[in-house]
């Protein structure tokens, strides 16, 4: 008989710990009612500390909830499968695995427990959003999955100075931005602010202290690499360095503007072998594209611009291989990351930067950005960086970091 005190007692004190006062905007959009959800998402960004305060809320100290760690030696040993149903025959109701894909076999033993366990919720996730996305097919009648990105620039000004202002829509922020930005102004520097989230806000784990941060991050690419990519793609270890170049091929352009051809005989691989390799790395996280606007299902696997996906990465990346500061890119990295972040669709124009539902052109720029490339365009705007206040369709940068 298998005996779960152990188990109960580590999730005792993780709820101690658990932070309550801030929740990732994530938490009000799950519904907790469904039976088997997955959350998806990159190292780093939070989803122990959600799930835990899921549990925190719905039965502290109740024998009804179990947290178990996949990656944990009991577990490991006792089995998944065994554990939990030992824990629903003793009238338990929802059991959190966490790390669930460092567990070999995981999407059949979920699968079984599901459909044994009629009355049972089952929630999921996992450090390597790759290991869960490869496992959503086993499962996709039956789960319903969540995908927890990095903190916004919003999220991040409540954690780091505790300015708190509520999610803002995106028609009210092109309508009203001026008043929305001389309200979050008169809070504070945001400038100042958001040059430190540019370089060390979106990963929760900033609070531990700043001087490690990249790298903390370093160390989560080399992970994200040898340990998720590896393990649960198939590929072997010694084609890790093919994926690093392509990273820093990424970081280093301004923006990288893919030539498939020219770039699979500079790395010496096919290009079948080249998209199946941005296609680990974006699912794993580290990367995202942007396809050109009208793409159709010829050009679903060539984007027109690959960005690393948020600007802490292109920082701890760019910052080992050049002295310049890539200002464009890491503008349009922000811009890309928040929008993509805030679940709205992306495109490359022909003309401009970024086009949003098929609707809004958005052209991104410093401080001294002309309007050249939006005249006598319709619901085009300027995403400016370096000013705290915009006027008409010149809109600061930052606020596109209230959007989720």
């Amino acid at each position: 008989m298998i005996d779960l005190s152990q188990l109960f007692s580590i999730q005792d004190n993780l709820l101690k710990q658990v932070p309550r006062d801030f929740k990732r905007f994530l938490y009000g959009k799950i519904n907790w009612k469904n039976r088997l959800i997955g959350l998806i998402g990159g190292r780093g960004t939070g989803k122990t500390t959600l799930l835990l305060q899921h549990l925190a809320e719905a039965g502290p100290g109740s024998p009804n909830y179990l947290y178990i760690s996949a990656d944990h030696i009991r577990v490991e040993a006792l089995g998944i499968y065994e554990i939990a149903s030992r824990f629903f025959q003793m009238g338990g109701e929802v059991i959190v695995i966490d790390e669930i894909h460092k567990y070999d076999g995981w999407p059949q033993e979920i699968k079984n427990l599901y459909d044994a366990f009629p009355k049972a919720h089952i929630l999921f996730s996992g450090s390597s959003s790759l290991g869960l996305q490869l496992g959503k097919a086993d499962l996709s009648r039956r789960a319903v999955f969540y995908n927890l990105t990095g903190l916004s620039f919003r999220e991040y000004l409540y954690l780091s100075e505790e300015i708190e202002f509520p999610i803002i829509e995106f028609k009210d922020l092109l309508r009203d931005h001026s008043s929305f930005s001389s309200d979050i102004v008169a809070e504070g520097p945001v400038l100042r602010h958001f040059q430190n989230y540019i370089d060390h806000g979106i990963y929760p784990f900033f609070m531990e202290g700043t001087e490690e941060y990249s790298e903390k991050l370093s160390n989560i690419i080399e992970k994200v690499l040898y340990e998720d990519i590896v393990s649960t793609s198939g590929m072997k270890s010694m084609n890790v360095p093919i994926l690093k170049r392509i990273i820093w091929l990424v970081a280093t352009s301004s923006p990288f503007k893919p030539n498939f051809e020219k770039i699979s005989k500079n790395l010496g691989i096919s290009r079948p072998s080249l998209y199946i390799y941005l296609d680990y790395l974006e699912k794993s996280g580290l990367l995202s594209g942007v396809m050109a606007q009208g793409a159709g299902a010829k050009l679903a696997r060539k984007p027109a611009r690959i960005y690393l996906d948020n600007t802490n990465l292109l920082r701890a990346v760019s910052g080992e291989l050049s002295r310049e500061d890539p200002v464009g890119t890491i503008r349009e990295t922000f811009v890309q990351h928040q929008l993509d972040s805030a679940g709205f669709q992306l495109r490359i124009p022909e003309k401009g930067d970024f086009l949003i539902e098929n609707e809004y052109l958005f052209e991104v720029g410093g401080r001294s950005k002309g309007k050249d490339q939006i005249t006598n365009k319709k619901n085009a705007y300027i995403l400016k960086d370096d000013i705290d206040i915009g006027f008409g369709n010149v809109i600061p940068m930052w606020l596109i970091g209230f959007l989720y």
